[in-house]
């Protein structure tokens, strides 16, 4: 039975949010392991993905990846503007990757399992 506090303690969109962020640094070490990329393709291919995250999510992200040794920038003159940072994952990044990717997996199967479980005769 819900009552008033326990409606007020739980909130779906604070739930959807959690969920989303705790996907973004997965998210973004995949865009960068497809190739060079800078912010703006980031911010882009995570749009397309519909992970609406703003600049002011992404950077943050993106220097504490860095500091953890997942990727690495190189600066390159832009045709089109100022000089472009440019990402790449580094061997540690990829591995990070490969072990987030397997994690994924694991908690899809779970969570599928948990919210499609059927009842069957042995369970009955």
């Amino acid at each position: 039975m819900t009552t008033p506090s326990s409606t007020s303690a739980f909130s779906i969109e604070n739930t959807k949010i959690q969920m989303r962020k705790g996907i973004l640094e997965f998210c973004i070490l995949g865009i960068i392991s497809r190739g060079e990329v800078y912010a703006s393709d980031i911010l882009d291919a995570l749009k397309s993905a519909n992970l609406l995250v703003v600049e002011g999510t992404v950077y943050p992200l993106l220097t504490r990846l860095k500091n953890a040794g997942l990727l690495t920038y190189e600066w390159r003159e832009s045709t089109s503007g100022p000089p472009r940072k440019y990402f790449t994952l580094t061997l540690e990044g990829h591995t990070a990757l490969e072990e987030l990717k397997e994690t994924w997996n694991e908690l899809l199967n779970a969570a599928n399992a948990a919210t499609h479980y059927q009842k069957n005769e042995t369970n009955l």
